[in-house]
């Protein structure tokens, strides 16, 4: 029974109460059985009451939600081998019509919580999302083996593309109608595959830093890593020298180059940074200059990867982001994601170390790659196309500490030159690349960093505004239902990252390849810049 015919016989037209009916439609609510879809529960939340749902990935609570039914799902997603995947819908009562699926992060295995209630429910969205057909936090790869290849499967693509299904199965059943438009949002993992292998599954893509080359993603993750490790090595570079050695230096050298000195780098490609400057000087203390071993590190750190037979891995750190990189890929914690993916995912090797990377392990990870979640076809035409029409819209930070902003650029750039070289479209009408100054994975870092993306408002940095020019997503609608493709945004930086203290300043967001320079006035203010 759909929520407007339960709402009927429940005599909403006669006075009823329209709270008691909402929640009453919510609680009978049961979709028509599915071979591949199992019905587990349904939860209404009143408007402004207490939500306070939570996994072993994601969690939200808080009281400040519109009211909305909580629908949970299994779903199975390879009958013959018996495996499932969570998945969770969450319906506003007051719906706009569209569909917004969130996506998850790293190997993580549990609904997304957080960004249903903080983005998809308080702006009108029917929010889908799935557990990825496993249990577990971010850096977790225990579950995936060895030899547990159905759930690797289902992390790498299977588990999202068939709730979304379900998912869109469930809106149509409680609303009575589909959805207008199907639309996603997320960061890190997920989505590109969708774009390349089932374009029909979204009209509007919004991924941030995506790891869609998950075999040269890990690989780069562990050569990162052996540039620094062991923490006893001569090229091991400490936490406070990377923050107050390092990162006053790469300032001193680049902050000034886009116009403004405001401890942000633009365009760090323009920074030629020269770690030589800081080379240790006869009888100096060691923990304020840098060594012949350190200096030789910091050059593989800030390069390309290629090995040794020129293959291109995967890009490196770029200068600006040094008070984070520590605790991304170089400092004395190995990256548990990269680790743990040759382990459960490749090797099937639970003693393999990151000292036991090599070449061949690469060319091997490449012929398997785990799951298939590679996402590297530069043909999008079955999505852009005028069959479907679809829209992409990518941003990453410059100072992202655990996927290179490279890696988003040399997508954009192998999918730019296969539209030119195959096709008459023009990837301007169909896919815009953002990248944002200063900001870290996802979100954070000292940067406009609040732009109406996932893991930002749930982190206290909610857009100015939901209007398309400060919120990304509303971008996308507009984009998509209107036509109107978007060339800035405005960002927004909160004082201490935190929206409770006020604006610190903000900051246009440039289409690539422009990028932004400072042309004077209040140097906190967004119309003080402008895109070349």
């Amino acid at each position: 029974m759909s929520l407007y015919t339960a709402l009927a016989l429940l005599g909403l037209a006669t006075g009823v109460t329209a709270t008691t009916d909402l929640r009453s439609a919510c609680l009978s609510f049961s979709p028509r059985p599915h071979a591949d879809i199992s019905f587990t529960a349904a939860t209404h939340y009143a408007a402004n009451t207490h939500v306070n749902v939570s996994n072993v990935y994601s969690s939200i609570d808080v009281s400040n939600l519109p009211s909305f039914c909580r629908v949970e799902l299994v779903v199975t997603t390879n009958a013959t081998a018996g495996s499932t995947a969570l998945a969770e819908v969450w319906l506003p009562d007051d719906w706009n019509g569209r569909v917004l699926t969130v996506g998850n992060g790293g190997l993580a295995g549990g609904v997304t919580v957080t960004e249903l209630g903080h983005v998809a429910v308080p702006q009108g969205f029917a929010g889908i999302s799935t557990n990825t057909g496993h249990d577990g936090d971010t850096d977790d790869g225990e579950w995936a083996g060895p030899h547990n290849d159905n759930a690797i499967v289902d992390w790498g693509w299977r588990a999202l593309h068939l709730s979304v299904l379900a998912g869109k199965r469930v809106v149509e059943e409680y609303y009575g109608k589909p959805a207008n438009k199907s639309y996603y949002l997320g960061c890190s993992t997920g989505a590109l595959k969708e774009v390349q292998d089932f374009p029909e599954d979204f009209d509007g893509v919004v991924v941030g830093s995506p790891a869609n080359w998950q075999t040269h993603l890990q690989a780069w993750s562990v050569h990162m890593n052996l540039n620094t490790q062991p923490s006893t090595s001569p090229h091991f570079i400490t936490e406070d020298m990377w923050n107050n050695v390092l990162a006053p230096e790469v300032m001193k050298q680049c902050d000034s180059l886009d116009g403004l000195s405001d401890g942000i780098i633009n365009d760090p490609r323009i920074c030629r940074f020269r770690p030589q400057t800081l080379t240790c000087r006869p009888g100096q203390n060691t923990s304020t200059c840098l060594t012949a071993a350190q200096i030789s590190a910091l050059h593989r750190i800030y390069a390309d990867y290629y090995e040794a037979d020129q293959t291109y891995v995967f890009g490196g750190y770029y200068p600006g982001g040094e008070t984070e990189y520590y605790k991304g890929l170089v400092g004395k914690k190995q990256f548990a994601i990269g680790l743990g993916y040759f382990q459960f995912m490749v090797l099937n090797n639970t003693n393999f170390k990151i000292h036991d990377y090599n070449a061949t392990v690469l060319q091997l990870t490449d012929q398997i790659d785990p799951g298939q979640s590679n996402a590297i076809n530069p043909n999008l035409t079955a999505f852009a196309g005028p069959s479907h029409n679809g829209k992409l819209l990518q941003y990453v930070g410059w100072a992202d500490q655990l996927i290179s902003p490279g890696n988003s650029i040399h997508y954009y750039e192998s999918v730019h030159e296969f539209t030119l070289a195959n096709t008459t479209m023009d990837i301007d009408d169909y896919y815009r690349l953002f990248l944002v100054p200063g900001m870290n994975h996802c979100h954070g870092g000292f940067a406009a960093n609040a732009f109406g993306s996932v893991e930002q408002a749930s982190n206290n940095n909610p857009p100015l505004s939901f209007d398309p020019q400060h919120n990304i997503l509303a971008a996308m609608v507009r984009w998509v239902e209107e036509g109107v493709a978007p060339d800035t945004l405005t960002a927004a930086n909160y004082k201490g990252n935190n929206a409770t203290n006020g604006v610190g300043f903000t900051r246009p967001l440039c289409r690539y390849p422009s990028t932004i320079r400072y042309h004077g006035g209040d140097p906190n203010s967004a119309d003080s810049f402008h895109c070349e």
